[in-house]
């Protein structure tokens, strides 16, 4: 991209051709004021406090919507600007029902700052009629409330809701100095189309919209913003707590443009759902059962009681009597150190989460083809594929940050195919929609590629240079007849070649799937059969094209990576290579490499089955709950209450807490330091 030079204040700047005279400002740390501004909606220019003087040009120009060109010079406060800046506050808050000086919003609202920054005076141009209350579309919602006092009509949210989130929730009502944010026909804000992300909270300048959980909890300027990870999806959202130190508790949560793989966008979830940390349900101290009933303990206690029943049964019954389930929720650090204690001191590879019963296949599929079993693609590169192609996915509901990159990938054109039998909200907006009957995938996958190969789509040159067995590839596939996969799918064979042609001609395009594909029987081949496509047509290995799996919890791919898995030490190295195993010794400052155990442990679901047998005699669970989220509950919970020993390591009293011997209480994300490796 051309880049252009200008000088903004006697700075040189160099920005990329298209950029706005806001945006290169700010690139040299000029921060220019402004109302109706963020950088992820096309800018409204409809608060004017942006203004500048552009040398050689009569007036002021808005700086928000005004590209730059080489050469320009820049001016963006002077006597003029200042004194125009003001004359456009004084309007806003003739309008404007709530008096700065008497307002709560200190800290938080850039109208206020601006005010105090220019001298305004707010009754230059008079006062507005005192506001008469009545309902307004978010008085009944549990989430957020809205103070037209404090509204200034600048359309930010509406905007942001239409644009960016996709929602069109909001809109205006009235005209003049009575208008009002509101829902179409003024229905109840969680009866509209909003989704709850909070982002008309994020964006509003003044604070009109506001989290109601957070009101009287303390102003912005006293909070505490501490940045960390967003704890539900693999999207890995990155947020900041907003910490009252004076309660020890967090307000609210925030977030800026440009932050992480989120850029400033959240969805319900990472914006209202941090209660959990201060429930007064929270385990908090260690809990051991004694004839039938938990008694407190301390921690001395409880830890001793723990390493001694787990060498007296790892003694007694050999290493293969205990085993350890980590934890997707946990963080990269918590991971490492449960796989080696179970691999150091407990001697064994039964040590196991539950990506193995959700995207396990993902982690065989993709590493047999591409050798990592993890996206090809970063989330940033979403908005750039021109062919999108979702089957077995649902991002708006299960990964919204990602469903918001696809739409704007949609704006800027792209294709959209989804292989789905529900109607999700990508269903309805799909190009091509192909309601599939579930278990069919690899009969779908296979007859694109009978397609693809028969007009002679497939990209050659990649074929000839990086694939393997190639010609017995295309004799399987050739011998999928389209009809009858068709019938077998229960959909239109021409559909089936519109999704092939337009997957195979996207520049580029890119797969995206979740556990609609790989929780079933065949779900490891499900996964190989994606990346086939994906490599018969070239679509892998650059910019915004590959085979891209969505992590359902926060840290199943670092739970993977570190070798929280049967089967594998950290970064997917094999337990039953012996110069891998010989390595590990060395790292770890063992005697000898066969204190590590050389065969593969037992798979979590295999664990609960052997405890229930008494195959396995003592199992340590780290954050998760088999009794509630395992396969055949009443079978997982027969076995857990059958198991001699069981501990539980967790932040509350979860079903499976029910069953265990000794509880020691956890600590949640907001209490702890660590990373998390996102999808």
């Amino acid at each position: 991209m051309k880049t252009i030079d200008l000088i903004i204040d006697g700075k040189t700047a160099s920005v990329p051709e298209g950029t706005t005279l806001l945006e290169a400002a700010a690139a040299v740390q000029i921060d220019i004021p402004r109302l109706c501004y963020d950088p992820r909606v096309e800018p409204l220019a409809s608060c004017r406090l942006c203004v500048v003087k552009l040398a050689g040009r009569p007036g002021m120009v808005t700086s928000c919507n005004t590209a730059a060109a080489a050469g320009m010079r820049v001016t963006t406060e002077d006597e003029e600007i200042a004194a125009v800046r003001k004359g456009i506050l004084e309007l806003i808050l003739s309008e404007h029902r709530v008096s700065c000086t008497s307002c709560d919003q200190e800290g938080d609202c850039r109208l206020q700052d601006y005010a105090y920054r220019y001298g305004a005076d707010e009754a230059r141009f008079g006062r507005p009629p005192p506001y008469v209350p009545r309902p307004n579309y978010a008085t009944t919602n549990k989430g957020l409330s809205y103070d037209p006092t404090k509204c200034i009509r600048c359309g930010l949210c509406v905007k942001f809701c239409a644009d960016v989130q996709m929602a069109e929730a909001l809109t205006f009502t009235r005209r003049g100095e009575t208008m009002e944010v509101t829902t179409a026909f003024d229905i109840p804000l969680h009866e509209s189309t909003c989704e709850l992300c909070g982002g008309c909270v994020r964006v509003c300048p003044t604070g009109a919209i506001r989290e109601k959980a957070a009101r009287g909890l303390g102003r912005a300027r006293d909070l505490i913003k501490v940045p960390t990870t967003c704890t539900y999806c693999g999207v890995g959202c990155t947020l900041e707590l907003n910490v009252n130190p004076g309660l020890n508790r967090i307000v609210r949560v925030t977030t800026q443009p440009g932050m992480g793989s989120n850029d400033g966008n959240l969805c319900v979830k990472g914006h209202f759902a941090f209660d959990f940390t201060h429930s007064p349900e929270r385990l908090k101290t260690p809990l051991i059962k004694e004839n039938g009933a938990f008694r407190e303990a301390s921690w001395d206690e409880a830890i001793a009681l723990v390493g001694r029943r787990l060498r007296e049964l790892r003694d007694l019954h050999g290493p293969e009597g205990i085993a350890f389930q980590s934890s997707c929720r946990c963080t990269n650090e918590e991971n490492y150190l449960m796989q080696k204690l179970a691999r150091i001191p407990g001697g064994t590879n039964n040590i196991d989460q539950c990506a193995t019963t959700c995207h396990a296949p993902t982690v065989a599929g993709l590493a047999a083809a591409f050798g990592s079993g993890a996206m090809t693609n970063s989330i940033e590169e979403i908005k750039n594929v021109q062919t999108l192609f979702l089957i077995g996915a649902n991002p708006t509901e299960a990964h919204p940050i990602v469903g918001l990159e696809m739409k704007k990938a949609m704006r800027r054109g792209a294709r959209l195919i989804v292989c789905d039998p529900r109607e999700t909200w990508m269903a309805r907006h799909a190009h091509i929609h192909i309601k599939h009957r579930p278990g069919t995938d690899n009969m779908l996958v296979n007859a694109m590629m009978h397609h693809i190969l028969d007009r002679g789509l497939q990209n050659r040159a990649f074929v000839e240079e990086r694939l393997e067995n190639f010609e017995a590839f295309r004799a399987n596939v050739l011998s999928v007849d389209i009809e009858q996969a068709a019938a077998v799918c229960g959909v239109e064979a021409d559909l089936i070649r519109r999704a092939a042609e337009a997957y195979a001609t996207g520049t580029p395009s890119s797969i995206f799937y979740t556990l609609g594909i790989t929780e079933h029987t065949c779900g490891t081949e499900n996964v190989q059969n994606l990346a086939n496509l994906a490599m018969l047509c070239g679509q892998i290995g650059k910019e915004s094209s590959g085979v891209n799996p969505l992590r359902g919890q926060n840290n199943v791919q670092g739970a993977c990576d570190m070798g929280a898995l049967p089967n594998l030490y950290p970064g997917y190295q094999p337990v039953t290579d012996p110069q891998i195993a010989a390595r590990f010794a060395q790292a770890w400052a063992l005697s000898s490499p066969l204190e590590l155990p050389a065969h593969p442990g037992l798979t979590a679901t295999e664990m609960v089955d052997a405890f229930g047998t008494g195959a396995i005699r003592a199992l340590y669970i780290l954050g998760e709950d088999p009794a509630l989220t395992d396969p055949e509950l009443n079978h997982t919970r027969h076995s857990l209450a059958r198991g001699e020993l069981l501990i539980l390591q967790e932040i509350f009293p979860t079903a499976t807490a029910e069953f265990a011997d000794v509880l020691l209480p956890g600590v949640s994300f907001a209490e702890k330091a660590g990373t998390f490796t996102n999808t």
